[in-house]
């Protein structure tokens, strides 16, 4: 069973973490993923930096510039994670937009994955109908998940056809802005996380963007399964070292 599977089954609220591979500096990916673990974070997004990410917002396109500034290209990525499952047990996934991917040659980069233990993508610039269509069966030869989003502005129709193609979690994004840091969450997002709680999806729901402290996170993980901190723990990472990555975790939960 894939690892993001594992994880969902386990009977607890998941932590999820997104940093940008190759920020602050170019070899801190592994210490972070490392550090993470061992802060007892559940499941990991490995940003895959891209010069024009479109639903960024500027905490994470700001370390998205650096990090490419720094060196970071998916080889570059691949080559710092060919011996992670030496030392990380917890699901790894791939963020990025689709035209590096489609640059390096999907297949490839779906095995090279499958080989250095990725479990999984999040492309959010990949419709899930074109996935479904062009490219299941590739994700599915390598044993990966690709991890679809759904927002409050998703129709009914489509995030049950959504929930049908999907074989993780849903990423259910909170709002129709791009990410950042929120330090609560309105009626209008809560309205939005009950009602998809009551579709009574397949898919578990792990929410994302805004989430940013102890009271975003259980707001989101009240109807799902889990959250995902992004741009706070980037700022986080820029203003203290990688060993004290577990006082930013102990703030959460």
């Amino acid at each position: 069973m894939n690892r993001i599977n594992q994880k969902l089954e386990e009977d607890k609220k998941l932590l999820s973490i997104y940093f940008t591979a190759g920020y602050p500096q170019l070899e801190d990916t592994v210490p972070i993923i490392e550090k993470l673990q061992e802060s007892g974070v559940d499941l990991l997004e490995i940003g895959l930096p891209f010069s024009d990410p479109l639903a960024d917002g500027p905490t994470i396109q700001k370390s998205s510039t650096q990090a490419l500034k720094n060196g970071m290209t998916t080889e570059k990525l691949f080559e710092q994670l060919k011996n992670i499952r030496k030392t990380v047990h917890i699901p790894l996934i791939i963020m990025g937009y689709f035209n590096p991917i489609l640059q390096y040659g999907v297949e490839n980069f779906c095995k090279k994955c499958s080989e250095i233990g990725v479990d999984g993508l999040i492309i959010p610039d990949l419709p899930a109908d074109v996935f479904h269509d062009e490219y299941k069966a590739i994700f599915e030869k390598y044993g990966l998940i690709n991890v679809f989003l759904i927002t409050p502005q998703t129709s009914e129709e489509r995030v049950r056809f959504i929930d049908k193609v999907s074989n993780g979690f849903i990423y259910m994004v909170s709002s129709a802005s791009v990410t950042g840091a929120k330090n609560t969450f309105g009626d209008i997002q809560t309205d939005y996380f009950k009602r998809i709680a009551h579709m009574n999806l397949n898919a578990p729901q792990i929410v994302g963007f805004g989430i940013s402290n102890k009271e975003t996170f259980n707001s989101a993980t009240q109807h799902a399964k889990g959250a995902i901190i992004g741009s706070a723990f980037i700022k986080f990472i820029k203003e203290h070292p990688i060993e004290d990555i577990d006082v930013f975790v102990k703030t959460i939960r």
